[in-house]
């Protein structure tokens, strides 16, 4: 029988999408998350998330590959189209085959999760090196625009990197944010970011970076198409050194300098960003 399945939308929710379909012996023709319910003519049926359903999955599939575990867990971090199908062929080939499927690469069940999970990995590595952070009376904070959700890998490099900073870094595509402060880290749901004007050192600072873009250029080498081959353009919008005049100006000496912020379901942005005397409050250690 086929039904559509749904769910809340977490990794731990579409496991349980898994569960039950060996469970009742189901086919999903569908997974749509609370976030894009769609009408239909196939039967829908909501699956309540257990974490305990979720683990027995992750367990199996661990024991199979740890290798196999990996893939299913950064492939639903990808962008790529039904991804949750993707995952789901991909499963119950591993389960029928075992790990002997983890060597057929060019399987129709392998493959397309192997891309996705390639582009994922070439957007984190590329992002380590392109976000850019401005400070705001101590606190870090900048912005990125991934194709995919990259919060969750980006984390571990960010948070150790800068373990003793207060920072925040903001997810324009998914609308999330990673804070950090004291040793804590947690990702929250955030509708809406926006920077405060720099301080004038900060203006100054962000000037003197774009001077050092610009001047370590060899002019007789100049190449644009083999910049945007090493710098992909779409990432040049959260980027320091492409930005125009405006962004380089500080805020009057006089005038309060907030940053626009509206909360989403899960907690709202560290006190910093909002210019309050008082200091930010610690967000929830994630696990």
């Amino acid at each position: 029988m086929e039904v559509i399945y749904r769910y809340d939308g977490s990794l731990e929710g579409f496991l349980c999408c898994v569960f039950d379909s060996y469970v009742n012996k189901e086919l999903p023709a569908e997974f749509q998350d609370e976030a894009h319910l769609v009408p239909s003519l196939f039967p829908a049926r909501w699956v309540g998330t257990d974490l305990r359903h979720a683990q027995r999955i992750l367990v199996s599939l661990e024991k199979i590959d740890p290798w196999a575990q990996e893939l299913v867990v950064k492939g639903f971090l990808t962008c790529a189209p039904d991804r949750e199908m993707l995952l789901y062929r991909f499963i119950r080939a591993l389960y029928s085959v075992g790990r002997p499927l983890l060597r057929r690469l060019s399987d129709d069940a392998v493959l397309p999760l192997l891309q996705a999970v390639r582009h994922l990995d070439g957007e984190v590595h590329l992002l380590k090196g392109f976000v850019r952070f401005s400070e705001f009376e101590g606190m870090l904070a900048g912005e990125i625009r991934p194709k995919n959700r990259v919060l969750p890998l980006l984390r571990r490099h960010f948070c150790s990197r800068f373990y003793n900073e207060t920072f925040l870094l903001y997810d324009r595509t998914h609308r999330e944010a990673l804070v950090h402060q004291n040793g804590k880290w947690a990702i929250m749901p955030l509708d809406s970011f926006q920077m405060a004007a720099p301080s004038a050192a900060e203006a100054q600072y962000r000037r003197l970076w774009k001077r050092f873009y610009d001047t370590i250029e060899i002019k007789e080498r100049h190449n644009p198409k083999l910049r945007r081959t090493h710098m992909p353009q779409r990432y040049w919008d959260t980027m320091t050194e492409f930005q125009g005049e405006d962004y380089f100006t500080a805020a009057d000496s006089g005038a309060p300098e907030p940053a626009a912020l509206a909360e989403g379901p899960g907690g709202s942005a560290p006190a910093p960003l909002l210019r309050p005397p008082a200091a930010p409050p610690s967000p929830t250690p994630g696990p």
